[in-house]
């Protein structure tokens, strides 16, 4: 029989509704329950595309002992950490602190008051590696509540002051300068990987939000060692394993320093960051590389993850049934020289192995290869790669494909209306550009009520119950100022502006910190409050940004300061920690820039005008942000008392509260930008 969760909306919570284990929802009612049953929580996390998530809930919640066990001596709460980032975020940094390390799914024991006492990750069936069995966990957890309850309360009481005393205080302190910025630079230098791209050892995550800022910077100073960094780890990743060869679109990180060997699932978040940073290479390049992976990836959106109300679904699982009616990560994506023979021809299956560097021994496991492009695998005849790699993917397409989460994310749409916007004016791909409207339309129509207040989620075009988060305002912004800049209708900077003055209002703490719930939201043990920039941007970093666009756009001196405030933290944690507040610098390069403020006036017919606009977009000038129509348009502040030149098109540029004369010729326009 279904437990409670089978209502539920978030498919990581239905894959549990048919569970022994008598989950419930985070909800009041079950820690009533608790109190009432005289009984502790057992509170687990996760979400639908986590490759743990689901071996722990096959070995143990579908497994009939453990969850007699559990139903006997717990309340059993699930939580999707997608839908609520809030209770994820307040209760793993609780599991860091005690534990040194976090991860899902993520296994927290409360009291029935929601304070934590004993805390882990994934537990196995049985010992092994050093780790309790999950019984074993249970059992000894069931016992401690039974017989040393004061104990259990007093730790509970001194992790929730921990927690409560951990408040930040970063922010007004100045903005980052010069001096932060380039220290900033060194570090990530120090931490460069030489040889393979990108930061840091194994396992490796691409740098999305670090190479936005490499680009910005070099933009604004002509450092040449950022983008140098910058382009290699791009092309390192997009001829890695990391990288779906065929398909398009990047996997969670890779397993190795190299880029081969993929953690499999795809996230909407990664793919939407990634796709804006191959289009902005290609802007300060003009690399073939970087405009092939920009729009690869702005495809893979919107076949693999585009959902039919027209949001994006929020992930692809790593794990998919191989053939033999196993679950096994990876099987969608890996190849032996025998599958490519199968398919291709012994010919062909030569080059295609030579090219993919698939082995007989194998990149993967069981003798399976992860595709990729090697470096030393020489140039390949492109005429002849293209039939093979159309032969392979339409041979994929017959395997069981991986599962998809089709819950839209409000944020992690955010960014992909900004991505897919962005990148669809760039490349000439208008089709694109109506995909970002249409998922922007799809969040004013559903998550966003009368008075601008977002819901974090929808499923089959219904909202969930969940309130937005601080990211959500702050990304869904951006993916309106961007589609605002990129279709000249001045509806999506109002939308835009609804949201920013409800971030303004209800999530902003003293001295411009900000808070990553609105100031009514349900209230947990702590409120929560990250600045740092981990999988996407924070909430913090990321409202910086659409405040300073949104400020730039219409002059408004409250979103500026707004803006200006929440750097502080980038100014504290930039010089120490810069690859996890790499939003963070890439918007103080915005600052330090102005940013631009780019108006191009003329009639959508002109030439002039079409080139104008053309060269604006193209700037490489940190967040410059662009209006384009009519000259003294009502649709943008910036067109208003910008007039034709001599009856013709014009471009007017102003920064840092100072304008230059207008331009008529692309050419003066792009030496400005």
């Amino acid at each position: 029989m279904p437990n409670r969760l089978a209502h539920e909306t978030s498919p990581y919570l239905l894959q549990h509704a048919d569970n022994p284990v008598d989950w419930w929802p985070w909800s009041a009612e079950a820690f009533e329950e608790a109190r009432r049953r005289n009984v502790p929580v057992l509170l687990s996390v996760g979400y639908s595309s986590c490759h743990w998530c689901h071996v722990m809930a096959h070995e143990s919640f579908e497994d009939d002992a453990v969850a007699a066990l559990v139903n006997e001596h717990f309340v059993a709460v699930k939580v999707d950490r997608e839908e609520r980032p809030d209770i994820d975020a307040v209760y793993m940094e609780a599991v860091q602190a005690a534990t040194g390390q976090g991860g899902w799914p993520m296994t927290v024991f409360l009291t029935p008051d929601a304070a934590p006492f004993y805390f882990g990750t994934y537990f196995p069936p049985e010992p092994r590696h050093g780790m309790p069995s999950f019984p074993e966990v249970l059992v000894g957890v069931k016992d401690a509540w039974a017989d040393r309850r004061d104990e259990v309360g007093e730790v509970a009481d001194r992790i929730v002051k921990d927690l409560a005393g951990r408040s930040l205080a970063y922010g007004g302190d100045g903005v980052p300068g010069e001096e932060e910025l380039a220290q900033a630079l060194l570090g990530l230098t120090r931490e460069y990987d030489a040889t393979h791209g990108g930061f840091g050892g194994a396992p490796k995550f691409p740098p999305s939000m670090a190479l936005e800022f490499l680009l910005r910077h070099h933009a604004r100073t002509g450092a040449e060692g950022a983008l140098q960094m910058a382009a290699d780890t791009c092309e390192a990743m997009a001829r890695g394993g990391i990288y779906d060869q065929l398909g398009g679109g990047f996997a969670r990180y890779a397993v190795d320093r190299a880029w081969v060997v993929p953690h499999f699932e795809k996230m909407l978040y990664d793919n939407a960051l990634l796709c804006r940073v191959y289009a902005h290479l290609w802007k300060a390049t003009g690399s073939d590389l970087a405009r092939r992976v920009a729009l690869e990836t702005a495809d893979f959106l919107v076949r693999e993850l585009r959902t039919p109300e027209g949001g994006f679904a929020s992930a692809l699982d790593a794990d998919s049934d191989d053939g033999t009616g196993k679950h096994v990560e990876g099987a969608y994506y890996a190849w032996t020289p025998a599958q490519l023979a199968e398919v291709l021809g012994a010919e062909d299956a030569a080059l295609a192995a030579a090219h993919y560097g698939v082995t007989e021994a194998g990149t993967f496991e069981h003798g399976s290869s992860v595709l990729q492009l090697p470096r030393d695998a020489g140039v390949a005849d492109a005429g002849r790669i293209a039939p093979i790699a159309a032969r392979l993917l339409a041979a994929r397409e017959e395997r069981e494909r991986p599962g998809r989460d089709d819950k839209v994310v409000a944020a992690w749409n955010g960014l992909a209306i900004a991505a897919l916007a962005e990148t669809g004016a760039l490349f000439d791909r208008p089709d694109l550009v109506e995909r970002a409207t249409e998922a922007a339309d799809l969040l004013v129509r559903v998550h966003m009520d009368e008075t601008a207040r977002l819901t974090r989620t929808s499923k089959d075009g219904r909202a969930g119950a969940n309130a937005g988060v601080l990211e959500d305002y702050a990304d869904v912004a951006e993916g309106f100022l961007a589609l605002a800049a990129v279709t000249g209708e001045g509806t999506w900077l109002e939308f835009a502006g609804f949201l920013l003055d409800l971030v303004l209002d209800r999530f902003t703490a003293e001295g411009g910190a900000l808070y990553d719930t609105a100031h009514d939201a349900e209230t947990l043990i702590r409120r929560p409050q990250d600045p740092t920039d981990n999988a996407a941007p924070s909430g913090w970093t990321a409202a910086a940004g659409a405040l300073l666009s949104y400020a730039a756009q219409t002059g408004s001196e409250a979103h500026r300061a707004a803006a200006e405030g929440a750097l502080g933290v980038v100014k504290a944690l930039g010089p120490r920690a810069p690859r996890f507040i790499g939003w963070g610098l890439a918007v103080s390069e915005a600052l330090l820039d102005g940013p631009r403020e780019i108006a191009v006036v003329g009639a959508p017919g002109d030439e002039t005008f079409r080139e104008l606009r053309r060269t604006a977009l193209l700037a490489t000038a940190p967040g410059a942000v662009l209006a384009f129509g009519a000259p003294d348009s009502e649709e943008f502040p910036l067109l208003r008392d910008r007039p034709l030149v001599a009856g013709g098109s014009a471009a007017y540029v102003c920064r840092h509260f100072t304008c230059d004369a207008p331009v008529t010729d692309p050419d003066a326009l792009r030496r400005k930008l």
